[in-house]
């Protein structure tokens, strides 16, 4: 008998990328500001804050991609049922985001962090449409950086993380000019934590993160 898989209502795939909330091993910027305990405890909170937000989304398919690969099983990630828990692969930053994109089913793909306190369904859902249009979609940060990108489809032989400055206000001009001559659309400019400045400019937000518990 046929099968009854239709290919092309494959759903789009998130991504959300996360390290093992480990003190001393995450968020360094940010500890030097609020202590290495502290900063732990907000990648923690800050990751269950945003899978609650996007992960329970029929829209899309959610994976909760971690780094180092050796702690895919451990009891620190937040579990759903909806959500797949994948490693990030080996090497640098870039080379880590290739391969989750290169990995992903046919269809569009939306990679973000577990920093964003303003992110919420809408952004991802316009993310997503864009690429209806569009060859990437990008979520500026307001430092120069970037909180979001997608792909209609995996980048394949595309390398646009390649000599990408990250940590630097250059990082999403130099992902755009790696993809000249594609086209690329932009949703919402959002802001990331990186520093205890950062954190600060959340106020309400931080408050409610890094209490003790």
């Amino acid at each position: 008998m046929p099968s009854l898989v239709v290919p092309s209502l494959i759903a789009p795939s998130l991504i959300v990328m996360a390290k093992q909330p480990k003190a001393g091993a995450v968020k360094r910027r940010l500890a030097r500001g609020i202590g290495a305990v502290a900063a732990a405890r907000f990648q923690r909170t800050t990751l269950r804050h945003t899978l609650m937000r996007l992960g329970t989304d029929p829209r899309w398919r959610t994976y909760l991609a971690v780094t180092p690969d050796s702690a895919l099983a451990g009891s620190c990630w937040p579990s759903w049922p909806r959500i797949s828990r994948i490693p990030q692969g080996q090497g640098d930053l870039e080379d880590r985001m290739q391969t989750l994109f290169d990995r992903m089913p046919s269809g569009p793909v939306v990679l973000v962090g577990s920093d964003i306190p303003g992110i919420s369904r809408t952004h991802i859902a316009d993310a997503f449409r864009l690429l209806g249009q569009a060859d990437a979609v990008f979520g500026p940060a307001q430092d120069g950086g970037y909180w979001l990108v997608g792909f209609k489809r995996s980048p394949g032989r595309l390398a646009p993380f390649d000599d990408v400055p990250w940590s630097t206000d250059q990082a999403l001009a130099a992902t755009c000019a790696n993809l000249k001559g594609r086209k690329i659309a932009f949703t919402a400019t959002l802001s990331d934590v990186d520093t205890a400045d950062d954190l600060e400019s959340q106020r309400a937000f931080a408050e409610r993160l890094i209490r003790p518990t």
